[in-house]
C-alpha cells in the first residue's frame, strides 16, 4: 500500500491535549519515573526484578482464593515489572546499541506544567510508561486490600470458636446466632430454658397425706 512509517525519533513530542499531555520518547538510562542508575547497579536492578517476579508469582498462588483484591495489586506489579525488565534485558541488544542487561526503558508519556512550590519551580512531570502506571496502581491497591479478607476470615474463626466453646459448657438450651443492625457481626447467644412445673406436679399431695395450706378456724 506504500505505507512506511519510521516512529518517533529520540526526543521527538507530540501534542495529544494541547501542551498539557503530549508523547514524548525518551529512553530511560535507569528505572521508573526517569530515576537513572549507574550501569553496573542496573544489571543488578535487573537481576533482582527476575528474582522478584517469580516469588510475586509464587505468591500470588498462595492467596488467590483467599485474597482476589490483594493478588490483583500484585499482578499489576508484575505486568509493570516485566515491562520494563524486558526493556532494560533485550531493547539494547534488539537495537544494537548494547549488551544484554545494559538497555534503555522507553518512556513516552509527558505530562507539562507549570508549579510553583516553595519557591522550587517544576515544569514538567518525568516522563512514564505503561508499565509505570501498572506498578504504581498495583501499590495503590495492594495498599488497600492487603490483609482486608484475612481479618474477616479470622474474625469468622473466631465466632466459630466461640459457640464451640459455649457447647462445652456444658449448659442447657439451644445456641443462636446474634446479628447487630447492620447484619455484619455475628455473635453466638446461649439460650437457656428453665423448667416448669406441670399441673400434676403442682396437684400432687405431701407425701404424709396431710394438706400442709390448711388451716383450722
Amino acid at each position: 500500500m506504500g505505507i512506511e512509517y519510521d516512529g518517533m525519533y529520540l526526543g521527538e513530542s507530540i501534542p495529544v491535549l494541547g501542551n498539557f499531555f503530549r508523547f514524548t520518547f525518551v529512553e530511560n538510562k535507569g528505572i521508573a519515573f526517569g530515576i537513572e542508575l549507574n550501569p553496573i547497579i542496573k544489571v543488578g536492578v535487573s537481576l533482582i526484578s527476575i528474582v522478584a517476579s517469580v516469588f510475586i508469582v509464587y505468591y500470588m498462588k498462595q492467596i488467590v482464593e483467599k485474597n482476589k483484591g490483594a493478588a490483583f495489586g500484585l499482578a499489576l506489579i508484575l505486568a509493570g515489572a516485566v515491562g520494563n525488565m524486558i526493556d532494560r534485558v533485550l531493547y539494547g541488544a534488539l537495537f544494537g546499541y548494547a549488551p544484554l542487561f545494559y538497555g534503555h526503558v522507553v518512556d513516552f508519556f509527558h505530562v507539562v506544567f507549570d508549579v510553583n512550590i516553595f519557591g522550587y519551580y517544576i515544569d514538567s512531570f518525568p516522563i512514564f510508561n505503561i508499565a509505570d502506571i501498572a506498578v504504581s496502581l498495583g501499590v495503590a491497591v495492594l495498599f488497600i486490600f492487603y490483609g482486608k479478607e484475612e481479618h474477616e476470615v479470622a474474625a469468622g474463626e473466631t465466632s466459630d470458636g466461640e459457640m464451640a466453646e459455649m457447647n462445652k459448657s456444658g449448659l442447657e438450651g439451644d445456641v443462636a446466632v446474634e446479628t447487630d443492625i447492620e447484619g455484619k457481626t455475628e455473635r453466638p447467644v446461649r439460650k437457656i430454658s428453665f423448667p416448669t412445673e406441670t399441673e400434676s406436679e403442682i396437684s400432687e399431695e405431701p407425701a404424709d397425706g396431710k394438706d400442709n395450706n390448711r388451716k383450722d378456724l
